[in-house]
C-alpha cells in the first residue's frame, strides 16, 4: 500500500528572522561565534575572546538573558552590548500541567512557527524531550507528528532555547560569584556575590523525541548539543541525552562521530512489509541496513546500551512470533540494547488501536527471557496529548488571531 508524504527531507534550512531592532540574538552561538560576532561589532580582538568566553558562561550556565546583571563586565561596556545584542528564548504561547506531573508547552518562533517540548519529572530523573524541526517529513503512521507537514528546521537557538527554557520553569540555574578577572570597572550583587554553586537539578536528561527527525536536521542538533554539554555551558554529560531516529542511515555514523551520544532507534517492527506500512522510510533504509549501521555505532556497549523503541499496535506488530523475531535480529547483529515496550497513545483521526495489556506482557516477556532489558513504559500526559507520538502543535488547532487574543487577556490578566 503506497503511503502519501514525504519520506526523503524537504530541503528548507532553517532561517533566521532578523530582528526590527537591527540586534543580533546570542542564543545559539557557540564561544567562537560570540566571539567573531563581538569583533563584528567593532570590540577589539583581545577583548572579543575574552568577553565571548564571559557571555557564553553568563548565558548557558547562569541562564542570564540581562546584561546588565553581567557583573564582571565593565559598567561602559554592559549598555553597548544592549544596543547591539540580544540574549532570547522562544515564546512560550501555552503551557500545560497533567495530572502526573508532565508539563506541555506550546513554542513560538521569532517568524511565528510554533512547535512543542515536554517534561517528564521520575522519582530518580527529570527528562525534558525536545523538538528538531518544526512538523515533520516521515509520515509514521502511527505518530500523531507525523500528520504534520514540515514547515522547517529549527535553528540551534531554538532548540538550544528549549532547555533554558526548562531550566527558567525548574528554577534551577546556579547562583554565586564567577572567577572570571576583569579589566575594566565592575559591581556585585547581593545576589551573585555569594559562594558559587550548583543545586541538584530536577532536568537530568534530554531526549531528541519530539517534533521532527533530529538527523534530518544534523547540523542545527549537533551544535545546540554541542552547547548543552559544554562544561561552561549547560554542562550536561552525553550519557545523559539520547537521540532518537526513525533510520537515517548514512547520518547514525556521523551523528556518532560528532557528538556520541546516546541512540534511540523508533523500530516498531521486524519485518519489511510491517514497517513499510508503519515507518516509511524503511523503503529507503532497511531493517539490515539500520542494524548495521547501530552495530558500528561508536561507544556503544552494555554499559551504553542502543534502545530500540517499539510502539505496541493491536495485531499489527505485537504477537509472540514478533517478539521471537526482534530477539533474533539483536542476536543477529550482537547488539548491546535494551527495548522499550510503548503502549500506542491514541489521538484523533489514528488508525491504530494499542495493544491488550496481557498480550504487551507476554511480549516483553519473551524478550526478557532472552536475556534482553524490555520494560513497558509506563503512559505520560496523555491528559495533555503529551505522550509518545502525541505532539502536534496546537497552531493547528487554533487560528492564530486566537491564539493572539489569548495571549493578550494573559498578558492583561497579569497586569
Amino acid at each position: 500500500m503506497q503511503i502519501p508524504g514525504h519520506i526523503d527531507p524537504v530541503p528548507l534550512p532553517a532561517k533566521v528572522t532578523p530582528r526590527a531592532d537591527g540586534r543580533v540574538d546570542l542564543i545559539g552561538l557557540s564561544v567562537s561565534q560570540i566571539r567573531d560576532v563581538l569583533i563584528a561589532a567593532g570590540l577589539e580582538e583581545k577583548q572579543g575572546k575574552l568577553r565571548s568566553k564571559q557571555l557564553f558562561h553568563w548565558i548557558y550556565h547562569r541562564g542570564i538573558n540581562d546584561f546588565a546583571i553581567m557583573t564582571d563586565m565593565s559598567k561602559t561596556l554592559r549598555p553597548w552590548l544592549a544596543e547591539r545584542f540580544v540574549i532570547g528564548r522562544p515564546e512560550i504561547v501555552e503551557a500545560h500541567l497533567s495530572e502526573d506531573g508532565t508539563r506541555k508547552w506550546l513554542l513560538r518562533s521569532a517568524d511565528a512557527q510554533d512547535y512543542e517540548m515536554v517534561f517528564i519529572p521520575d522519582e530518580d530523573r527529570g527528562t525534558l524531550c525536545i523538538s528538531s524541526q518544526v512538523g515533520c517529513t516521515l509520515n509514521c503512521r502511527f505518530c500523531h507528528t507525523g500528520t504534520m507537514r514540515l514547515v522547517r528546521n529549527l535553528t540551534p537557538g531554538e532548540i538550544v532555547g528549549q532547555v533554558m527554557l526548562a531550566r527558567d520553569a525548574l528554577g534551577e540555574w546556579p547562583k554565586g560569584v564567577m572567577d572570571f578577572a576583569d579589566d575594566g570597572e565592575t559591581e556585585n550583587t547581593k545576589e551573585y556575590n555569594q559562594a558559587y554553586k550548583s543545586d541538584g537539578r530536577l532536568l537530568t536528561n534530554i531526549v531528541l523525541m519530539g517534533m521532527g527527525e533530529p538527523l534530518y536536521n544534523f547540523e542545527n542538533v549537533r551544535d545546540a548539543m554541542k552547547i548543552v554539554m559544554d562544561g561552561d555551558g549547560l554542562a550536561l554529560s552525553r550519557r545523559r541525552i539520547t537521540l532518537s531516529t526513525s533510520g537515517v542511515v548514512p547520518m547514525i555514523a556521523r551523528a556518532g562521530a560528532e557528538i556520541n551520544v546516546n541512540l534511540a532507534i523508533s523500530l516498531h517492527a521486524v519485518n519489511k512489509e510491517t514497517r513499510d506500512e508503519i515507518v516509511p522510510l524503511n523503503r529507503k533504509y532497511s531493517i539490515e541496513e539500520l542494524l548495521q549501521a547501530c552495530a558500528d555505532y561508536p561507544g556503544a556497549n552494555n554499559a551504553r546500551r542502543i534502545t530500540f523503541e517499539y510502539v505496541m499496535l493491536k495485531d499489527k506488530n505485537d504477537s509472540d512470533q514478533d517478539a521471537r523475531e526482534l530477539v533474533n535480529l539483536l542476536r543477529n547483529y550482537d547488539l548491546p540494547a535494551k527495548v522499550n515496550l510503548i503502549p500506542f497513545n491514541p489521538w484523533p483521526g489514528s488508525d491504530y488501536e494499542c495493544s491488550t495489556p496481557e498480550r504487551i506482557k507476554s511480549f516483553s516477556k519473551i524478550i526478557f527471557d532472552a536475556g534482553i532489558s524490555a520494560p513497558i513504559r509506563t503512559p505520560r500526559g496523555r491528559d495533555i496529548m503529551a505522550a509518545c507520538g502525541q505532539l502536534k502543535s496546537a497552531s493547528e488547532k487554533k487560528s492564530r488571531a486566537e491564539l493572539d487574543r489569548l495571549a493578550e487577556e494573559k498578558q492583561a490578566a497579569l497586569g
